[in-house]
């Protein structure tokens, strides 16, 4: 197990810093200097608490001074031969003030994973990792690397309709809710097919759950459970 880190993705490919989504990372090249020459796979991260600042130095076009706040966690080194920590262990030469190879843990049991979830959380950070160790490099989503979270729940009202798109078109995207504070966001997951071509009413009081508030007051990772019957916003 190890710390689930709320950063930025990014694949360096030997040359290159990719994000999730293909594109490439404009890092300062005094950043990537002294990177291997084969691919790792990481996060972007500099302290718990922080995503919203870090996205912006990434997303920055044109990269500046505040990429020295901003480390390469390692969690992976895809091409290189043995399980996890074996591979891990061919990137230690590289390990410097820019790249960092996240620490593992072996799990001795269920309460020692809880123990660490709740430590991790109670001092800010986003979750746990369990990884299997023998397990090959797998790119995309898989059971053989799970994240282990606790969520917390509250309520809000449905105020507009999104249409969905792709596998979802004719059917709803996502919903604009308002929470009892008058703040709006959008819930997307968490719906099933069926409530995706009958959504709950607009004004309908729903349930969602959610990691944490953004610095904005805004839930993160909203995902909506359940419709409730009593509304609380009404006094």
């Amino acid at each position: 197990m190890s710390e689930k880190l709320d950063g930025i993705r990014a694949y360096w490919d030997g040359k290159r810093l990719i994000s999730r989504g293909g594109k490439v990372i404009q890092a300062p090249v005094w950043f990537t200097q002294g990177y291997p020459p084969f691919p790792i796979d990481g996060e972007l991260w500099s302290k718990r608490g922080d995503f919203e600042n870090i996205l912006s130095i990434v997303q920055d076009q044109t990269p500046s001074l505040r990429w020295k706040n901003i480390t390469h966690y390692i969690f992976d080194v895809p091409h290189a031969k043995g399980d996890l920590l074996a591979r891990l262990t061919t990137l230690k030469p590289y390990e410097g003030s820019h790249i960092k190879i996240i620490p593992q843990i072996k799990i001795q049991d269920k309460h020692h994973l809880k123990q660490f979830l709740t430590a991790i959380e109670k001092n800010g950070g986003e979750g746990v990792v369990i990884r299997d160790p023998n397990a090959p490099y797998i790119a995309k989503r898989t059971n053989k690397a799970l994240k282990v979270k606790t969520f917390l729940d509250k309520e809000c009202r449905i105020v507009n309709y999104n249409q969905g798109q792709g596998k979802y078109s004719g059917m709803l995207g996502s919903v604009t809710c308002q929470m009892e504070n008058n703040i709006t966001f959008k819930i997307g997951s968490g719906f099933s097919l069926e409530e995706r071509r009958d959504p709950p009413s607009l004004g309908s009081i729903i349930t969602f759950k959610y990691q944490s508030m953004t610095k904005y007051g805004k839930p993160r990772f909203p995902v909506f459970l359940r419709v409730r019957k009593k509304e609380f916003f009404d006094k």
